[in-house]
């Protein structure tokens, strides 16, 4: 399958999140398998604390950038705006999660996700993904999650 032309992607189309706890300002590569995002430390980001990125925000931006890689496949490939389904997603594990170094405010990080398994039965797909988060080059998270999506 081919690799998703997200050059005009909304990505707050395609999550149930909106700001504040929108962790991902944009998408840089997706295909069926994996993603990458883009997410701007803002000063108003509500997962700081003492102008850090808190563990909590670094789990929740991984999550949101993996349920994107199976989130996908419940719209059209030609919907960018997300005027298809609507979605919900669970964690429902997290199996691993390390977290080396916690970004500030005003720096970028980047999160990649790859699928390892997924299971699709009755409306709902079971899923694992692995997620490693980057500022500049520096691995600073890794992770390890279950999910549970489902349409609304």
């Amino acid at each position: 399958m081919k690799a998703m032309d997200i050059s005009s992607l909304d990505i707050s189309n395609f999550l149930p999140h909106r700001e504040p706890m929108l962790m991902v300002t944009s998408v840089l590569e997706i295909d069926e398998d994996s993603v990458a995002t883009q997410f701007y430390i803002s000063e108003n980001c509500v997962f700081l604390k003492e102008r850090k990125l808190s563990e909590t925000g670094l789990i929740e931006n991984a999550a949101q950038a993996a349920s994107a890689v199976v989130g996908q496949s419940f719209f059209e490939k030609d919907d960018l705006e997300g005027k298809g389904n609507k979605l919900v997603g669970y964690i429902s594990a997290i199996k691993k999660v390390e977290i080396f170094q916690q970004p500030k405010a005003g720096e970028t990080i980047i999160t990649k996700a790859k699928l390892l398994s997924r299971f699709d039965t009755g409306g709902m797909t079971m899923c694992s993904l692995e997620t490693e988060t980057f500022l500049a080059e520096i691995l600073i998270v890794s992770s390890t999650m279950n999910f549970l999506i489902h349409e609304v």
